[in-house]
């Protein structure tokens, strides 16, 4: 990372805290609800009228979010390398983003068509487990697809994403062994479903919710390769910390501004499975692991 760009999350960080700015350092765009998966915890996915930004709009929501302090964004869907606008891609997005001064770019697939030559800093792949569980979650093939195109993407900054929820949890253990025996995952980050509308049931009930994470910082205390702190861990196991999810701003498919996520507009913050959450908040404190972790996942 640059001198400069140190230098300004310093900043950021001094502001924030002793001046109370509430400013967002990173920045989610939804550029469209078009996906290839109907995956039984997603509410986004949209087959019936699938929405999808034009470039320009999609240009003016990143000059919008760099205006407002962002320098680190994450596009998603549906299903970002399906999106297209007169021969422009999802890399082409992220040259742009590049080109406005954002630090770095992340794209989030499922995995399910090839994403060679990605051009982003770093890339998120939803990977809900080892095998069956996976398909559980995503359907029939799913898993083999995303290991294919896993092994041909050759992504130097390639991690998985698992969202925890009652049809994979018994998956957890396979799934952080799966990638730390991985050749081509670098790291996985770990979350918990959160029961929007319609998916509560796949909500892990609080007992459950703490054995998993226990589980987890135990595997993160042995040196496997844990996206989360151990800090950001032990706020999501309780969820008795003030959030700061602030730092982070959304623009959904239909051009919606918000400065906080989906599960606060939901209502189900108390039940909040978004580990980033926890791990904002022991960024404001400095704590170190947490520190560490940011900077291994977006320092090239």
């Amino acid at each position: 990372m640059k001198p400069t760009q140190l230098i300004y999350l310093g900043k950021w960080w001094a502001r924030a805290k002793f001046l109370g700015r509430r400013s967002p350092l990173q920045s989610v765009i939804f550029i469209s609800d078009r996906c290839n998966l109907s995956c039984k915890h997603c509410t986004v996915y949209n087959h019936v009228s699938a929405q999808s930004k034009s470039y320009e709009q999609i240009k003016k929501e990143l000059e919008y979010c760099y205006s407002i302090g962002s320098r680190f964004v994450d596009f998603e869907g549906g299903e970002p390398f399906l999106w297209e606008d007169n021969g422009r891609d999802v890399n082409d997005l992220c040259d742009l983003a590049r080109t406005l001064g954002f630090f770095s770019c992340t794209i989030t697939t499922n995995a399910q068509k090839p994403f060679k030559n990605a051009r982003a800093d770093s890339i998120w792949v939803s990977m809900d487990g080892v095998g069956e569980y996976h398909d559980k979650v995503r359907g029939k093939g799913a898993f083999a697809r995303l290991e294919q195109n896993a092994a041909e993407c050759a992504h130097p900054a390639l991690s998985a994403n698992m969202a925890i929820n009652t049809l994979n949890v018994d998956s957890v253990g396979a799934a952080i062994e799966y990638i730390n025996n991985s050749p081509y995952f670098k790291s996985i980050s770990l979350n918990l479903h959160t029961p929007f509308k319609g998916t509560e049931k796949l909500a892990l009930d609080n007992k459950k919710r703490e054995e998993v994470i226990d589980l987890i910082i135990d595997y993160k205390k042995k040196g496997y390769p844990i996206m989360n702190s151990i800090t950001g861990l032990r706020h999501m196991r309780d969820l008795d910390f003030e959030k700061v999810c602030w730092m982070t701003n959304f623009i959904f498919t239909d051009g919606t501004k918000s400065d906080v996520c989906a599960g606060e507009l939901a209502g189900v913050c108390d039940k909040c499975g978004f580990c980033m959450a926890g791990e904002q908040r022991a960024v404001m404190d400095l704590a170190p692991d947490t520190i560490m972790a940011g900077l291994n996942l977006r320092v090239k």
